[in-house]
């Protein structure tokens, strides 16, 4: 045999993907086998190599060093094979494309564009899933996914960046107009007798907006909501003030639902479709950019 030290090959995708989960019940949901399938095939990997390949403890499970240095060379190797497999099929991928989007993103900015995708693409059939921060697209079903880069992104996934976030406080007409006649004070004494909406979905966003515009914003009370297409349509409401992201407010600031006095800043973050390859490997995938960064022209 030319490779008489390989291990027993049917178990190494077991051991990559415990390795990575640290677990070997999240490894066996992705696989899609048993926990007992998983590991007895770690056990046949440890007997073949003659070494223990993680430390287990009553709850938990941790890679050796070796285990880490071993999957590591696997991960390498599995990738190499799926590079030649798609380079030798040559296959063009086809069928609907599944695309998670942040909830609020999705209702306020994405989802009133679709019938211009439907004319600008009408090929291309997209199904729509609420979902937001790390992706992994092993696990979730899922082809690409549209995300604010504010979580870190594993170095295999495609990032193709789409707009910079731009925030700044929102509210109805009524309230811009009191905020304006206010205009000769301070900025902090603009939001008196006014009430500071909140998000639990980005907590931080008011301090971001305070801290990049060293503005100190204190109303007469505060309020806070679950989401934040909720916070958004308290202030449509009128409310009080809340922090708006310009794609989330964009459509309200047009039709004149919503105001912005004192205009919007970039926070230091930005949107990027993340994709398991690159979109040029994949048409529909590139159809999709191609789109979605028309659209986001106007941000």
């Amino acid at each position: 045999m030319r490779w008489p030290d390989l291990p027993p090959l049917n178990s190494l995708l077991p051991f990559e993907a415990t390795v990575r989960h640290a677990s070997m019940t999240r490894a066996a949901q992705e696989l899609h086998v048993t926990h007992g399938a998983v590991s007895r095939q770690i056990q046949s990997l440890e007997k073949a190599l003659g070494t223990t390949l993680f430390e287990r403890g009553t709850r938990s499970l941790r890679p050796t060093a070796q285990a880490g240095r071993l999957a590591a060379a696997v991960r390498d190797a599995l990738d190499q094979v799926d590079a030649a497999a798609r380079e030798v099929s040559r296959r063009e991928r086809g069928g609907p494309l599944a695309l998670s989007c942040e909830p609020t993103l999705l209702m306020r900015w994405l989802i009133p564009r679709l019938p211009d995708l439907a004319t600008q693409a009408p090929g291309l059939t997209v199904h729509l899933s609420a979902g937001g921060g790390p992706v992994s697209f092993e696990r979730d079903p899922i082809d690409v996914a549209l995300r604010r880069d504010d979580f870190p992104v594993p170095e295999t996934v495609s990032r193709a960046p789409l707009f910079t976030e731009r925030i700044g406080p929102v509210c109805s007409p009524e309230l811009a107009a009191r905020i304006t006649a206010r205009a000769s004070r301070s900025r902090a004494e603009c939001f008196a007798g006014l009430t500071i909406l909140h998000t639990s979905t980005r907590p931080s966003a008011w301090d971001d907006w305070q801290r990049i515009t060293r503005t100190r914003a204190e109303g007469a009370g505060e309020q806070t909501f679950e989401h934040f297409y909720l916070a958004l349509q308290a202030a449509v409401a009128g409310v009080g003030v809340a922090i708006g992201p310009h794609a989330l407010v964009h459509d309200d600031l047009l039709s004149g639902q919503l105001v912005a006095p004192f205009g919007l800043v970039a926070d230091g973050t930005g949107y990027h479709l993340l994709s398991p390859r690159p979109p040029e490997q994949d048409s529909r995938i590139a159809l999709l950019l191609g789109w979605l960064r028309s659209q986001a022209g106007e941000l």
